[in-house]
């Protein structure tokens, strides 16, 4: 008697369903990277997410220890959890990094952005423009007669919707920083 020749995962319907259904869940995560910091090494990082297909959403890198020669890379992607899982991993055998973690399943982390919005315009909706900044705690940090450069920092959502309120009021030109991410610290008692 022949085995039978049944594919992974062919039909939701199938009684040979043996799919892992929590696996299909794609979902955001925030990578902090720590790494040597010398020439190549970010190619190198962002040569393992283009090579596999993976897309980077946020992308910001620093120096955070000059005298250890350390730089932390942030990334913000999207995968299922064993796509994660193997981006970690693949992080992890890169020779100049030191450690990898995600923000997203280790705990309670703390996220902002910086973001600048070039706003055009005269009259009622220039004034709208300052009223909105002025909830979103926004600063004006350049002003002409006919236009404002609003300084936002919060989460990338707190970004997103001041951007969605402006653009009807005239938003010309939007530069985002990127995420910056760390981990909240454990409550001492």
């Amino acid at each position: 008697m022949s085995p039978l020749k049944i594919k992974k995962g062919t039909s939701r319907h199938s009684a040979y369903d043996l799919r892992d259904h929590h696996d299909t869940e794609i979902a955001r995560h925030t990578l902090a990277v720590i790494v040597d910091n010398e020439a190549g090494v970010l190619a190198r990082v962002i040569g393992l997410f283009s090579g596999r297909g993976y897309n980077i959403e946020s992308l910001t890198v620093a120096e955070i220890d000059a005298d250890g020669h350390k730089s932390r890379i942030t990334i913000v992607t999207a995968g299922t959890p064993s796509v994660i899982e193997q981006i970690k991993a693949q992080l992890g055998r890169i020779v100049p990094v030191h450690d990898v973690h995600d923000l997203t399943v280790e705990g309670p982390s703390v996220e902002r952005e910086l973001a600048l919005f070039k706003v055009t315009g005269v009259g009622d909706k220039r004034v709208e423009a300052l009223r909105l900044a002025d909830i979103f705690r926004a600063n004006v940090v350049d002003s002409t007669l006919d236009s404002f450069v609003f300084e936002v920092t919060g989460t990338p959502e707190k970004i997103d919707a001041f951007a969605e309120l402006m653009r009807p009021l005239g938003l010309s030109e939007l530069a985002r920083t990127g995420v910056a991410a760390l981990a909240r610290s454990e409550k001492i008692c």
